[in-house]
């Protein structure tokens, strides 16, 4: 069955007439299209793409299933566009993201609606809930994403030394992995030196790596809209006692939450097992274990103790866990990885032994 088909199913069941999708990655997912700034309605009477001019040679060759609308031709108004294909379609009950339109959106679209009696109805993870497990095709993309993503690692390392800022070595990979077919980097790069590392989410900048420093590199591919995302840290000359320790302690963690990844394991299941391991530094763990990554670099589901769903093969999912100490800094080690049938398969296959950089 097709992701229209199974789309149409589940409006149906909802007593919706159509559906109108504004997210980027559940266009994308649904139709095909490459860019931004298109919109969907689907109904059981057609299949619409509404963008603008700058975009509808493109949307054309890309979208076949699709009949192209200019809202342009519609008074410069998408309300009037929408207007047009509900009519067009027979659609009385049109669904709506709820999460991804904006109040004064809402309000335009509904004005324009009510007045042929049209009723917009709010929808909540109803593309997402499709998006969940991956095609062998998805699965393929997301591959092909970790394999460009480990080659460019492999290629920064020789530059990590003393004296290197931050800020070029952020710019060496992300360039390393455009050169080796990227289709764009995958999400905002983190690479962080020295106490740095203690934040999750820091931002490099013109710090120069210092000898001693843990370098903390987080970072993904994307390749035909499917992202990689994967974290290593290494250390720049001698590594002190505490440096080894912390270090171990997380590839301890992660092989521990890798071993309690798989098909019917419950999101909350990893984080339990890991808590064990590193229970001497659990004041300086972090909960938020993993996350599901395709067309959204955080998708469901996600792994800790707040987790809610049940992992299924084809989910694709990240296992980071990390220790992070405020002053002294922090070490993450992350995989993407893909649930199968019968267990699991990592996709990122940079080395994960401690590396001493000279």
């Amino acid at each position: 069955m097709s992701k229209v088909d199974r789309l149409l199913e589940i409006i149906e069941k909802k007593d919706l007439d159509g559906i109108y999708i504004t997210k980027e990655a559940n266009v994308k997912y649904m139709s095909g299209y490459p860019d931004e700034l298109a919109y969907l309605v689907i109904s059981p009477e057609g299949r619409y793409l509404i963008t603008d001019t700058r975009f509808t040679e493109m949307a054309e060759k890309a979208c076949p299933d699709f009949e192209i609308v200019n809202w342009h031709n519609f008074n410069r108004s998408i309300p009037e566009a929408l207007r047009n294909i509900c009519k067009k379609a027979g659609i009385r009950k049109l669904g709506f993201e709820e999460c991804f339109t904006t109040y004064d959106k809402y309000e335009s679209i509904q004005k324009k609606l009510g007045e042929e009696q049209i009723e917009l109805i709010p929808t909540c993870d109803i593309v997402e809930a499709l998006r969940y497990t991956k095609s062998q095709e998805e699965v393929e993309n997301t591959r092909i994403a970790c394999q460009i993503a480990d080659k460019a690692l492999e290629e920064l390392v020789p530059y990590i030394k003393p004296g290197v800022s931050e800020r070029e070595l952020c710019a060496r990979l992300e360039f390393s992995m455009k050169m080796h077919g990227a289709q764009d980097i995958g999400f905002e790069t983190i690479l962080i030196s020295g106490a740095k590392t203690s934040m999750l989410h820091g931002k490099p900048d013109d710090k120069k790596v210092e000898e001693g420093d843990f370098v903390l590199v987080d970072y993904g591919a994307k390749y035909n809209g499917y992202i990689s995302d994967t974290t290593r840290t290494f250390v720049v000359g001698q590594p002190s006692e505490k440096q080894r320790q912390i270090y171990d302690l997380v590839k301890e963690g992660q092989e521990t939450g890798l071993r309690f990844m798989g098909p019917g394991v419950h999101a909350t299941k990893p984080d339990e097992e890991i808590r064990k391991t590193v229970k001497e530094y659990e004041e300086y763990y972090y909960a938020g274990i993993g996350h599901g990554v395709g067309l959204d670099l955080h998708e469901e589901p996600f792994l800790g103790n707040y987790g809610t769903r049940i992992m299924e093969p084809g989910c694709v999912i990240t296992m980071e866990p990390g220790i992070y100490i405020p002053g002294w800094g922090g070490v993450r080690i992350e995989d993407t990885v893909l649930i199968t049938e019968t267990g699991t398969e990592i996709l990122t296959h940079f080395p994960k032994e401690l590396m001493i950089l000279k």
